[in-house]
């Protein structure tokens, strides 16, 4: 018995257009004297992508996803640290100068001619594009090799996502129906997935690990819903000419990528592009990293995908950089300048009940309708009570909801409102969610359950 290698005809998957894809086959051959070993020239024909088996054991020796939610947890922390510290900056007598370093001008002046923004700005319009492009990296990761890429395993979080954007708006339209405040109904729609993770890992053994995935895959559900959110709801006129500059910088991408180019680095101009082209056309500019991450190539290249290498690189910069930097941006706020009267009022308790409430009321009807029709069935070892858990800690909102916040209001007095509410309210459910958990939840592993968070990954349903 031997194997050879059997010319299948062409396949268009591979980046530098299409190749002949080789497929093994194991055929009868009679035995004969050991001869020479294949020429090299047989193996160089293969094409560049990794071998299937090979990759899949490449990634359960790394485990990424035990690797990723690890990171976050950690990012948990120093996000808490940061939240603190800029409150108490805030509130401090030195609130003045905390105010003015985060309005410093920064750029280019010659002459003239003079291009200047603050450094919130930075943060929020170049950093944040940063962060929104790792978002995008996972969210084509799910799709193409996680639990999003089946529908089996995605109906589930998906629905469950669903339920847990639609009831929060609708709370908070029904607390914050005002003119002024309505605008604000999507800041209590988005899941910190850093934070959860970190209450999921103080839980310890009673959290299984299909949990930690399921909160995974609805967080980057949530991630996405918001993102659609923002370029619909919260972004200026769209103008054409924006819109194709940045179909242009998509399209050179593709080229590069159809060109076989592997070198990172190279990536970087028709990002650019594609961030001048969205910001000019109306849209927030984060939306650009999202655009980016999902076009990024998730095939594997002689060992793990561009995509997973990308996250690999970039997520600790975010976790411990980008997003603590953020939270110092945008967490400070001056209870001096908070109406909680009126129209603040309302917008601080819409985004609490939304979030401490809606939150786990939405994603608990969701999965029940969703199991009692039979559309998605809960992963092996989970039951009723992982889901209640499950739904108060997407209760915490922080990075994404500060983040549509900042878009919502411009009027400070409100947006300081909003920012409150969320910073409550993830508190709360932090608490909330470590409670509940430690009282409903039993350190035990159910018969046929993952072990690991990549065999869950892995697993299909019930």
């Amino acid at each position: 018995m031997r194997r050879r290698l059997q010319d299948s005809g062409w396949s268009g998957r591979h980046p530098r257009g299409a190749q002949r894809r080789w497929d093994v086959v194991t055929t009868e051959t009679p035995a004969r004297e050991p001869g020479p070993t294949p020429a090299a020239a047989d193996l160089t024909s293969l094409p560049p992508e990794a071998w299937e088996p090979l990759f899949r054991v490449a990634r359960m020796a790394t485990r990424p996803l035990e690797r990723f939610l690890r990171i976050e947890a950690a990012s948990g922390i120093l996000l808490i640290a940061a939240a603190v510290a800029a409150l108490a900056c805030a509130n401090s007598p030195w609130a003045g100068a905390w105010a003015h370093l985060w309005h410093t001008p920064l750029g280019l002046r010659v002459g003239d001619f003079a291009a200047e923004r603050s450094l919130e700005w930075l943060v929020n319009d170049c950093l944040m594009v940063i962060f929104f492009f790792v978002v995008g990296l996972e969210i084509r990761r799910e799709i193409h090799s996680g639990e999003l890429s089946e529908w089996r395993r995605a109906a589930l979080p998906v629905i469950a996502a669903l339920g847990g954007v639609i009831v929060p708006a609708v709370i908070f339209l029904v607390l914050a129906a005002a003119p002024e405040t309505r605008r604000g109904w999507a800041v209590p729609t988005a899941t910190d997935i850093a934070f959860a993770v970190g209450v999921l890992t103080l839980l310890g053994k009673r959290v299984p690990p299909a949990l930690r995935v399921l909160l995974l895959a609805l967080a980057v559900i949530d991630d996405l819903i918001a993102i659609v959110i923002i370029a619909l709801f919260y972004s200026s006129g769209v103008e054409p000419r924006g819109l194709v500059m940045a179909a242009l910088g998509v399209v050179l991408v593709f080229a590069l990528r159809a060109f076989g180019v592997r070198r990172h680095s190279l990536y970087l101009v028709p990002g650019v592009v594609v961030w001048a082209g969205i910001s000019s056309a109306g849209i927030h500019p984060t939306i650009a990293g999202v655009v980016i991450g999902m076009v990024t190539p998730v095939v594997p290249w002689r060992g793990v995908s561009p995509a997973e290498h990308l996250i690999e690189v970039l997520h600790p910069w975010v976790a411990f950089g980008i997003m603590p930097v953020f939270a110092l941006a945008n967490a400070g706020v001056s209870l001096t300048g908070v109406s909680f009267e009126g129209a603040g009022a309302s917008i601080a308790v819409g985004v609490m009940v939304g979030l401490v409430l809606g939150k786990p009321i939405g994603i608990a009807l969701a999965v029940a309708l969703a199991t009692r029709l039979r559309i998605a069935l809960l992963p092996v070892g989970l039951t009723r009570r992982h889901v209640v858990v499950l739904g108060v800690t997407a209760g915490i909102g922080f990075t994404m909801a500060l983040f549509v916040a900042q878009l919502a209001f411009t009027d400070l007095a409100l947006l300081g409102a909003a920012k409150l509410g969320v910073l409550c309210a993830s508190a709360i459910a932090m608490a909330a969610g470590l409670v509940i958990g430690r009282t409903l939840l039993r350190p035990q592993v159910a018969t046929g359950a993952a072990a690991t968070a990549d065999e869950a990954e892995r697993s299909t349903t019930q």
